[in-house]
């Protein structure tokens, strides 16, 4: 099942971070908490799945924004944006050290936060596709590594990136230019080559069926000489796959 995207706002003034709270609930994202210190948001971090944190570079404690974007870089595979009135040449520079997916200047509106948060979800996507492909050329099964997001991937419905669990999708077929992502009961269209999404997914449960199928081997129901059925869906399938399929049921 899609999830909405799971928030963790980090900031020490009050006011700003309930408008900012009301402003991402209001768009359909969630919420996890709403911290003011370092130490509240590593406790948070550390307890619940959280997607992107929203992070003050100044916080009301003696660590930073800047300490905890550096904990999350050295401890999690999530995108974070720092939120701040510090727009000086300094700050800045500080700031990139711990290499942010965003950064957001107060005051700001509501079209402002969801601009920055789809970028920064968008370009986290890319990135992590990209290190896959060079763990991959080095070290084998990219898959094995944390450059995959955790159990999941971020897929766009309208105007929100959800997170996909990879056991719920079912099957992915090429449509042109797009890709149709077919879970339980939800579609959703995503503008990638069958060949690039591929790779994105867990290599020991998703098999390129046929030359417009992906498929999740798990939600297999019943298999003939030319095809698979899967939720009721008749997929055609290539004689290496049938031959794969048939054998991997008799080993």
């Amino acid at each position: 099942m899609e999830q909405p995207i799971k928030i963790l706002i980090v900031e020490d003034n009050v006011i700003i971070a309930d408008d900012m709270q009301s402003m991402l609930e209001e768009i359909g994202y969630e919420i996890v908490d709403n911290v003011i210190v370092y130490e509240q948001a590593v406790e948070v971090l550390k307890n619940n799945q959280v997607d992107l944190v929203l992070i003050d570079i100044i916080l009301a404690s003696d660590k930073t924004g800047i300490d905890l974007g550096k904990h999350i870089r050295e401890a999690y595979n999530i995108p974070f944006i720092f939120v701040t009135s510090n727009s000086d040449r300094a700050t800045v520079e500080n700031a990139k050290t711990v290499k942010p997916d965003g950064y957001l200047v107060k005051p700001f509106e509501q079209q402002d936060l969801y601009t920055s948060i789809e970028i920064a979800l968008s370009n986290f996507n890319y990135s992590k596709k990209e290190n896959s492909k060079e763990i991959a050329g080095t070290e084998g099964d990219a898959f094995t590594s944390n450059s995959v997001l955790k159990d999941s991937i971020f897929v766009k419905k309208q105007h929100l990136y959800y997170r996909i669990q990879f056991g719920d999708i079912q099957f992915i077929k090429a449509d042109n230019v797009y890709l149709e992502v077919n879970t339980v009961d939800k579609k959703f269209l995503v503008r990638s080559p069958l060949k690039d999404y591929l790779e994105k997914l867990p290599k020991n449960k998703f098999y390129r069926a046929h030359k417009s199928y992906i498929v999740n081997v798990d939600h297999i129901d019943a298999i003939n000489s030319k095809d698979i059925m899967i939720n009721n869906n008749l997929i055609p399938i290539s004689k290496d796959f049938k031959e794969f399929i048939i054998s991997s049921m008799n080993s």
